[in-house]
């Protein structure tokens, strides 16, 4: 389990400001600990914010995410990070900007990777019509949900998600978790 830091807010005239001490969270964590250590949760935000951790020679697997530019900072250890086929190290204080449509993947070094990562939010699951070319054929049953990861069993948002957004798990097609 995640250290025992605390997340701190302060609430002012212009809205509740959202954080936590890195220090803290880092301290106590397992070193087989994997996946989202905090992230923001205040309803209404803009943005996404996950403090990730990969244990010692963890990974996530190269992917793309086609729609969003991300930032890493790297937080503590290091690892290697792939992106559109260019390999780097990173170590605590990289900070690097992976463009949207860029296939990208993490390799946790000898003492793990933890890495903050900051992004525009994704649209939520919505109520409502499906768009035509989503409708589904009225030949058989349709189930709503596309995928939940195993690890965490969190409800994946977007129907081409291939890890999870929540603990970096591969995820597996809904037909495939049978």
């Amino acid at each position: 389990m995640a250290g025992t830091a605390q997340v701190q807010e302060t609430t002012g005239a212009e809205g509740t400001v959202e954080g936590v001490a890195l220090g803290e969270l880092l301290q106590g964590v397992a070193q087989d600990e994997k996946g989202a250590l905090w992230r923001l949760r205040r309803h209404g935000r803009q943005l996404d914010a996950n403090v990730v951790r990969l244990p010692s020679g963890g990974e996530v697997a190269v992917h793309t995410e086609a729609h969003l530019d991300v930032v890493v900072i790297v937080v503590a250890g290091g690892g290697r990070l792939t992106v559109a086929g260019q390999e780097r190290e990173v170590r605590r204080g990289t900070l690097a900007v992976l463009p949207a449509g860029a296939p990208r993947g993490f390799r946790a070094g000898r003492d793990g990777l933890v890495y903050l990562t900051v992004h525009r939010r994704r649209a939520g699951l919505r109520i409502g019509r499906r768009p035509a070319a989503a409708a589904v054929p009225e030949t058989g049953d349709h189930c709503e949900l596309h995928v939940v990861c195993g690890q965490c069993h969190r409800h994946a948002i977007e129907a081409d998600a291939r890890f999870c957004s929540r603990c970096g798990t591969p995820l597996k097609p809904a037909e495939d978790q049978g």
